[in-house]
């Protein structure tokens, strides 16, 4: 078994047995993306509870979340083998986490881990001001946005875990996220 991690090292072993936890299966209804948005919705509604006092406050953390999870979501669903995918959201005293995990095929994770090499060692304001150009000259699909949006505009932390058992097998992923909570 072979496991490369990429970003904030740290976050990729969260102590998340509180966590809440979705799994969405691949049934007959087939997993798209527009169940992405309607995951971040409940992910967001139930993590944001409790600053429900504060109505700045909870509309600013579930706008937030619902963003961050649709993002992580919609990657997820968008890049996958077959299979499900799984969601973990855990609401800290300071801080919201996030884990996704789901398969993705070898040539997927190749494709993904040398994105990852660029998006990991740079600003990340800088990196979206320059892939933001790039998708202004450029015809197609940039991807990247999203992730550098949240690491730059919204100073979210990733760690993303492949693992792969096999080179005929599909690579296991998964993504961590940990965002502040406003004050």
């Amino acid at each position: 078994m072979t496991v490369v991690v990429f970003g904030h090292e740290h976050l990729a072993f969260p102590d998340i047995k509180h966590a809440v936890r979705l799994r969405l299966l691949d049934g007959p209804l087939d997993l798209a993306w527009k169940h992405s948005g309607m995951t971040s919705d409940f992910i967001a509604e139930m993590m944001s509870q409790r600053l429900r006092p504060s109505r700045r406050l909870y509309n600013q953390l579930k706008q937030d979340i619902v963003y961050l999870a649709n993002e992580l979501i919609e990657n997820a669903i968008k890049f996958r083998a077959r299979g499900e995918v799984v969601v973990e959201a855990l609401a800290q005293t300071d801080c919201f986490r996030l884990r996704v995990s789901n398969f993705i095929d070898s040539e997927t994770a190749t494709k993904f881990q040398r994105q990852l090499m660029n998006i990991t060692v740079g600003d990340p304001g800088d990196l979206l001001i320059q892939q933001i150009e790039a998708s202004a000259t450029m015809t197609g699909n940039i991807s990247g946005l999203g992730l550098l949006t949240l690491m730059s505009d919204y100073e979210v932390q990733f760690a993303w875990r492949f693992e792969e058992n096999s080179s005929t097998q599909p690579t296991r992923l998964e993504t961590y996220a940990a965002m502040a909570i406003p004050a």
